[in-house]
């Protein structure tokens, strides 16, 4: 399975993608490495790195990649550690947030000639195929790095990021936030009051209005 943000037109890697290395230097003998560092630009949908929505790293922000290349028998194991600043907005208080974010990641990526020696020799050809779609291939000696780092940069954000851990949220009445007024509150009415209060104010407006009938009576005895 490869990542259609790394192929080029003809349908091939393109080796110009930025998440996109090449091995040919790195060569097959099992046991050699190769250390590099390499800062991209974020990519954009539909390869987004973060949580559509909450928080991630906005296209074309910088991300700084620390890579280990191993060369094995069945292809290469790459691992590596993504360093980035996430935005996002905070789900108490809802303004907006920034975090730095670091993801580690391994992956395999298989020669495409490799013998696969981890498979049962009885193994059916429909398991052979889900096997496939799982695994990322080496391609004319290059590999697209691009969804392993999407997956590890998901997995290392918050799905409830907050501006801090202390953050007190919005009033939920008013909507005003507390961190800035933590003296606020609103005096709360006991529901199972809340009847005889009406019932209770509506007896004092009756009584308003029977004195002032009688004050009325009475005037009108002066007069005579």
């Amino acid at each position: 399975m490869i990542s259609k943000a790394g192929k080029a037109l003809n349908g091939h890697l393109d080796h110009r993608n930025p998440l996109v290395f090449d091995t040919h230097e790195l060569g097959r003998r099992p046991g050699a490495l190769q250390r590099l560092s390499r800062s991209v630009d974020a990519p954009g949908p539909p390869s987004v790195l973060g949580i559509e929505g909450v928080i991630g790293v906005p296209e074309g922000a910088p991300v700084e990649l620390d890579l280990r290349l191993e060369s094995v028998m069945e292809g290469v194991l790459v691992t590596g550690t993504a360093r980035a600043s996430a935005e996002g907005e905070c789900v108490r208080c809802l303004e907006p947030l920034r975090q730095e974010v670091a993801a580690d990641f391994q992956e395999m990526f298989s020669y495409p000639d490799a013998d696969d020696r981890g498979r049962s020799s009885k193994a059916e050809p429909a398991n052979d195929a889900e096997d496939d779609e799982d695994r990322l291939f080496i391609e004319d000696g290059l590999f697209d790095l691009e969804p392993v780092l999407r997956d590890a940069v998901v997995l290392a954000l918050p799905m409830q990021p907050v501006c801090r851990e202390s953050c007190a949220g919005l009033c939920s009445e008013c909507g005003i936030r507390l961190d800035e007024n933590p003296g606020h509150h609103h005096d709360a009415v006991d529901i199972r009051w809340a009847a005889l209060q009406g019932l209770a104010d509506t007896v004092q407006d009756g009584e308003k209005d029977n004195m002032g009938g009688a004050e009325a009576g009475v005037d009108e005895k002066q007069e005579k």
